[in-house]
C-alpha cells in the first residue's frame, strides 16, 4: 500500500467570487499533514472564502480541491464528512439543544439505514465531552452556556466526528483572551497528541505565531508567503501586508515572534528596524 500524501489538503489553481466579483483567483496552497496551520491576513482579503472552498461549503470556479490526494468533487457529502471536520465561524445551535445531544451530531456521517447509532457512538461522544472538558455540562442546554463553553461544546461536536483534519473559521471570535487561550489550548493538545491536521484562520497575530506550525498569509486573494512563523513574521512582511509599522521580537513565553504594533506616539517605526523619532517624550 502507498503512502498518504505529504499534504493532507491542496488547493490547485483555485478560482472563487460571489455574484460574479473574484475573490480568489488562480491560487495554489498546500497543508501539510498533521501541522497546525494558521491562515492570517488584513480583513477582507479572503481567508473565510478560501476556508469555505477548502471544505466544499462554497462552490469554485475553476481549479482543483484535494483531500489526502483525491478531489473533493469526487467525493460523496458522506465521504467528507468522514474525510474533514468544519467548525464555522459563530455556529449557531438548534434552539433548546442539550450539549449532549449536540456533540451527538458529529456522528451523523457515520450513519445509514445499515448502520444506526450503538453503544460504540455513544462512547466517542462521551469521550468527545471528556476531552474537551464539558462532560459536566451535557444535560446543560447549549443556550445558556458562556461564550467560552459553547465553543468547547462545538469543538466536541467536531471530534465527534473523527475526522483527521480539522478547519475552523475563527474559533476565538467573541471571547476574551482567557477564553481565547483555554480554546486554543485545548486545539493544540488534540493537535499535538493525536496528530491532526489543523487549519485554523486567526486575526490575532500573536495568538497565531504562537500556536500554529505552519503560516498561510493572504493578500487580495493571494497567497504571499507561506512557512514557519519564524521565516514569516518579520517587520517588512507585516508593513507590506497589513499597513502595520511594528517591532518583531521573541515571545518570551514561547519563544515564537511577537509582534509589538507602534502607532503615531513616541516614534515612527520604518519597515526594517530604523526608527524616526517624532520629538516626544519616550
Amino acid at each position: 500500500m502507498s503512502a498518504p500524501p505529504t499534504e493532507a489538503l491542496a488547493a490547485r489553481g483555485i478560482s472563487v467570487g460571489y455574484r460574479g466579483t473574484p475573490v480568489i483567483t488562480d491560487l495554489d496552497l498546500t497543508i501539510p499533514r498533521g501541522r497546525l496551520t494558521c491562515i492570517i491576513g488584513p480583513n477582507g482579503c479572503g481567508k473565510s472564502t478560501l476556508l469555505k472552498a477548502l471544505s466544499r461549503l462554497i462552490p469554485i470556479s475553476s481549479g482543483r480541491v484535494e483531500i489526502n490526494g483525491r478531489a473533493l468533487g469526487d467525493l460523496s457529502t458522506r465521504e467528507l464528512a468522514t474525510a474533514m471536520a468544519v467548525l464555522p465561524q459563530s455556529p449557531i445551535a438548534p434552539e433548546g439543544i442539550l450539549v449532549a445531544d449536540l456533540v451527538a451530531l458529529g456522528r451523523h456521517p457515520h450513519q445509514s439505514w445499515l448502520r444506526q447509532w450503538s453503544a460504540g457512538d455513544g462512547d466517542v461522544v462521551h469521550a468527545a465531552l471528556a476531552q474537551t472538558g464539558v462532560a459536566d455540562l451535557a444535560d446543560r442546554t447549549v443556550d445558556s452556556l458562556s461564550g467560552g463553553q459553547r465553543q468547547r461544546v462545538w469543538i466536541a461536536m467536531v471530534l465527534a466526528q473523527q475526522t483527521d483534519t480539522l478547519l475552523l473559521d475563527e474559533p476565538t471570535t467573541f471571547l476574551d483572551l482567557s477564553r481565547s487561550l483555554e480554546v486554543l489550548d485545548l486545539i493544540d493538545v488534540l493537535h499535538t497528541e493525536q496528530r491532526r491536521t489543523v487549519v485554523m484562520v486567526l486575526h490575532d497575530l500573536a495568538l497565531a505565531c504562537r500556536y500554529s506550525d505552519e503560516l498561510v498569509v493572504m493578500r487580495d486573494g493571494a497567497v504571499i508567503t507561506q512557512g514557519a512563523p519564524q521565516d514569516v513574521i518579520t517587520e517588512e512582511m507585516l508593513w507590506e501586508v497589513f499597513g502595520l509599522r511594528s517591532r518583531v521580537m521573541a515571545d518570551p513565553v514561547s519563544s515564537r515572534p511577537l509582534v509589538v504594533p507602534v502607532g503615531e506616539r513616541c516614534t515612527d517605526v520604518v519597515p526594517g528596524g530604523r526608527t524616526e523619532s517624532r520629538g516626544r517624550a519616550v
